[in-house]
């Protein structure tokens, strides 16, 4: 049974619950727009992948899911920084044995925005993916946390994106990028509090 059934009637009450009501908020809104994108005929076309074969070796490289979640973060960047003409994200090796992050990736915008969608589908899929395993893992929250953040920075640089063009490809590619990184943002918000500095915790007389 799925984590978003189980879970679905459950009030948040305690830090547990509000846990358990994040990730079935993020499982059910991921089944709803799987719902919604699925096409209406079947229309044979060359499918574009939305990580680069070396980006593919990175995320099968990291087991742990905070640090397969870095790699999603990394490769919707490096799309951002390539659309918005600003400068690549660091691709210095955090392993001796970590794969190279390989060339640039290269596409149209709408492509490019496609690539970002399908990563943050992508990086739902693996949060859920462990929930069903081992919801009580603390890499769960972990990955929430860093992906909501990256999520509330792609909505910024959305906004100037759906204005400069009228591009009918590129404006659905937002759209869809919205709808991911919104439905991460509204998961995120119902994770338990991070705890309190140990500073302010406890203070000395």
């Amino acid at each position: 049974m799925r984590v978003s059934e189980v879970f679905s009637y459950i009030p948040a009450v305690d830090l547990a619950d509000r846990w358990r009501v994040a990730l079935a908020s993020l499982s059910r809104g991921a089944i709803v727009l799987s719902v919604l994108l699925l096409p209406t005929a079947v229309v044979p076309a060359q499918t574009r992948d939305h990580l680069t074969d070396a980006e593919t070796d990175l995320v099968r490289y990291y087991q742990e899911l905070d640090k397969r979640v870095d790699v999603f973060i990394k490769a919707v960047d490096r799309r951002f920084a390539v659309i918005n003409g600003t400068a690549q994200p660091s691709t210095k090796k955090t392993m001796k044995d970590e794969p190279n992050w390989g060339d640039v990736p290269k596409g149209t915008r709408a492509e490019l925005l496609g690539d970002i969608a399908g990563i943050l589908d992508e990086a739902i899929t693996n949060i859920d993916d462990v929930s069903r395993r081992d919801e009580k893992s603390p890499l769960l929250s972990r990955a929430l946390r860093k992906l909501t953040t990256a999520s509330s920075r792609y909505i910024t640089q959305l906004e100037p994106l759906k204005i400069q063009t009228k591009n009918e490809d590129e404006l659905a590619a937002i759209e869809r990028v919205a709808d991911n990184a919104n439905q991460i943002i509204e998961a995120g918000k119902k994770l338990p509090a991070t705890p309190a500095d140990d500073d302010k915790k406890k203070k000395k007389p």
